[in-house]
């Protein structure tokens, strides 16, 4: 194929910019290399793993993991749901927060409008089945090494997995990967574009993405204030 043949298959996109949003956080564009993820019609690359809503109204991400350390609250997912302009993909416990509280928080989520809930790696396979019994969202499920019996997840009714291994997390995808030749996988990929790389070629569909605090964002503002 010839370089003009080349440069036409190229598609020109407009881009519509702000003054006051200009500065807005930009997820790195290895990422836009990844398949992706079509939920209820709407194809997800990057998901942005934050619950700031500042943060969440100036990042450029796909959806939001919104996953929290704390138990989980309804109030907390109603906020998050009323302030994005994308889909929130909310955690509902499944550590210390687990039986029934994990199915209503489910439940409250799908009735405020979360596109899909996380459940964490601790969360038994008998609450991942009641809770997919119960909902009609996706189920996220977190896997944080290779003693997760992925097959038991599966069969419990898991809708995607979110591998979230740390250094590991390439191995992993890769081993989920050549057992499960076409189950949906989002896995973290770090802020190197090399590791996103690795991570999308490994198998991930997906790529949950760490955008920098706004204690980090501001201390640069607030250098040049200093310095004004």
């Amino acid at each position: 194929m010839s370089q003009g043949a080349n440069q036409k298959s190229v598609k020109y996109v407009p881009e519509i910019r702000g003054t006051l949003r200009d500065h807005m956080i930009n997820l790195p564009l290895i990422i836009r290399e990844s398949s992706g993820i079509k939920v209820f019609g709407k194809r997800i690359k990057s998901l942005a793993f934050t619950t700031d809503i500042a943060i969440i109204k100036n990042i450029n991400a796909d959806a939001i993991l919104a996953v929290y350390p704390f138990t989980p609250q309804s109030v907390i997912t109603e906020a998050l749901v009323a302030a994005s302009d994308m889909p929130i993909f909310c955690g509902v416990g499944g550590g210390l927060t687990t039986g029934k509280r994990v199915i209503n928080l489910a439940l409250n989520a799908e009735f405020n409008g979360a596109m899909g809930v996380v459940v964490n790696s601790p969360t038994p396979n008998e609450i991942v089945r009641a809770v997919r019994d119960a909902i009609d969202i996706p189920i996220i499920v977190t896997v944080t090494s290779e003693r997760d019996d992925i097959e038991k997840r599966i069969e419990a009714g898991t809708s995607i997995l979110n591998v979230a291994a740390g250094k590991n997390s390439i191995d992993l995808v890769k081993k989920i990967r050549k057992n499960h030749p076409e189950f949906p996988i989002i896995a973290t990929g770090g802020k190197n574009e090399e590791n996103i790389r690795k991570t999308i070629e490994a198998g991930a569909n997906a790529i949950s993405y760490t955008p920098p605090s706004t204690a980090e964002l501001f201390k640069g503002t607030m250098e040049r204030y200093r310095n004004a």
